[in-house]
């Protein structure tokens, strides 16, 4: 029996390379169905490198985003010149802005957000022809199409900051620029804009699941990794025997917790903090600017946090003037 203690692979099965299942009728021949076995690979999940499978959906997902990475990248190139050498230096500086807010939903001049709007069109039918081939890929295998649904929730938080927002707002200056340093800086500018996000309800819910789902995932692979020594890894063996790592994980638990997860209730966790990360920070975005303009004031007004002490004078808020700001 092995006794390793490693967060690496260190057993690989080792044999005929595995081509999968027959297509049926209907569907495309894979891509590439040479296989190859990388070693080193192996040390991190399986040695066996393809047969792949692409077929029109797959093919027509890299083309639109191959095309949108283009456009990205060659306007960032002609930011600095053509000059190859500042645009690596420079990559992270560097940003494809949407329109100005003049032009609100409209369509404006291709230097002056039409790139942007090409890009981000280009980008978003990319991602919709990859959900559609894990659902396809995922519904030939007689799978469930859970991981198609958990790609679609960050698909939503995607177009909730490049499209649905930016409409509802009624200007496309609303989105989100395409560009590392860019991407920080509009969140930071977002949030202090509309009286710190952290106020938002929503946000803090995604931040629930975020950290939530993190920890979930930490404490399912250490345990596995902890009886992998007595093969809990292969859990259907191991939820009908005593003595084995799966019962061993199970009385961990209780014994420190008093209570203990399923080797199918863990992974049902895991799927449902995950996904609840980004479905409840799109909507903690969709809301802001929308229905809440100062998330601060919001959370004063509901008893949420204090509200500043009165150290100066009063001032009243232009905003609330008839006549406005002149």
């Amino acid at each position: 029996m092995p006794t390793y203690q490693n967060i690496f692979t260190t057993v690989q099965a080792v044999g005929p390379a595995h081509m999968g299942p027959p297509l049926p009728a209907g569907n495309s021949p894979r891509s590439l169905t040479k296989t190859l076995s990388v070693p080193i690979f192996g040390r991190f999940g399986m040695a066996q490198i393809g047969p792949i499978y692409l077929g029109p959906l797959g093919i027509m997902s890299l083309i639109f985003g191959t095309l949108s990475i283009n456009i990205m990248g060659f306007n960032m190139l002609a930011q600095v010149n053509w000059d190859p050498v500042q645009f690596v230096r420079q990559l992270f500086w560097l940003s494809l802005d949407p329109p100005a807010p003049q032009y609100g939903l409209s369509l404006p001049p291709m230097n002056d957000g039409g790139w942007w709007l090409m890009a981000g069109l280009f980008l978003t039918i990319s991602m919709l022809l990859w959900w559609a081939r894990m659902y396809t890929r995922a519904r030939q295998l007689g799978m469930g199409t859970h991981v198609a649904w958990a790609f679609a929730a960050a698909i939503w938080l995607f177009l909730v900051l490049g499209f649905i927002r930016p409409v509802l707002m009624g200007s496309w200056s609303e989105a989100v620029p395409f560009g590392v340093f860019s991407h920080l800086d509009w969140t930071a500018a977002f949030s202090i804009r509309y009286g710190n996000l952290f106020y938002n309800p929503f946000h803090a819910l995604s931040i629930v699941f975020l950290y939530g789902s993190t920890l979930l995932f930490a404490m399912h692979a250490g345990t596995v990794l902890s009886c992998s020594r007595y093969g809990a890894e292969r859990e259907i063996e191991q939820i009908v025997d005593r003595g084995t790592g799966g019962e061993r994980m199970a009385l961990f638990w209780r014994w420190t917790m008093g209570f203990n997860a399923t080797t199918e209730s863990i992974h049902r966790w895991a799927w449902w903090f995950a996904v609840l990360c980004p479905l409840t920070g799109g909507i903690g975005i969709l809301l802001t600017g929308t229905v809440v303009d100062n998330w601060y004031l919001w959370a004063v007004k509901h008893g949420v946090a204090p509200p500043y002490p009165a150290v100066f004078p009063p001032v009243v808020d232009p905003a609330t003037l008839a006549t406005g700001v002149k």
